[in-house]
């Protein structure tokens, strides 16, 4: 099942419990910006790094128990050729197109799945103070294609844990800096300083396209 397909579920599962009488959990909010604005918005704090582990954020799952988890719902999700899925979620004859260095694969190993904004620059923004269920669904968020991506993966071994003030992907970079200031917005994480000078100059020379993104419950 693909992200999108989950999406729809979700609104399907709303739709059957209005029919049913029954209250929908509240939708999240959705807001619809200039790249400036969102970059502009985005609160500014300190990072803390104290107690940080990857154990932390519960990854890959299996959230609706096909036997794909996470890492594979996103490489056929994003496969530029749609794979044959086969037992135990073995994918073959798929093509995957990596955005930060504009290399195509065909072999899955060679991807690895990068959260966007990295899990301890998740935690130095926030998520240290978020539910080990909040951080699992961070992890693994199928909610957003900008969340997570399959790209090279010793350029993603590359980037590591850094923010765009200090790691930028060779191509794309505009994109790279919308999509990061996304997934910021869509978690309700902040930036530092640097983070947000680096952002906001970036923001300035990218074309001011409007980005629309949705609040994770």
């Amino acid at each position: 099942m693909t992200r999108t397909l989950r999406w729809l579920g979700g609104l399907v599962a709303a739709a059957t419990l209005s029919t049913l009488g029954l209250a929908a959990p509240a939708r999240a909010a959705t807001i619809s910006v200039p790249l400036r604005t969102l970059v502009a918005d985005l609160p500014v704090a300190s990072e803390v790094r104290t107690g940080y582990s990857r154990d932390l954020f519960p990854h890959w799952i299996d959230a609706d128990g096909d036997g794909c988890n996470t890492r594979y719902e996103v490489l056929i999700a994003e496969a530029t050729t749609s794979p044959s899925v086969g037992s135990g979620c073995y994918l073959s004859g798929g093509r995957w197109y990596s955005y930060y260095d504009a290399a195509y694969w065909t072999n899955p190993s060679d991807l690895d799945i990068d959260h966007l904004v990295p899990l301890a620059e998740a935690w130095d923004s926030g998520a240290r103070n978020w539910t080990t269920s909040r951080r699992q669904s961070f992890a693994n968020d199928l909610g957003d294609a900008r969340s997570l991506v399959a790209v090279t993966d010793n350029v993603n071994q590359a980037k590591g844990d850094q923010d765009p003030a200090t790691w930028l992907p060779t191509y794309e970079k505009c994109r790279y800096v919308r999509e990061w200031a996304a997934v910021k917005t869509r978690w309700r994480l902040s930036v530092d300083s640097v983070e947000k000078n680096t952002l906001t100059s970036w923001a300035n020379s990218c074309s001011n396209v409007t980005v629309t993104v949705t609040h994770a419950y």
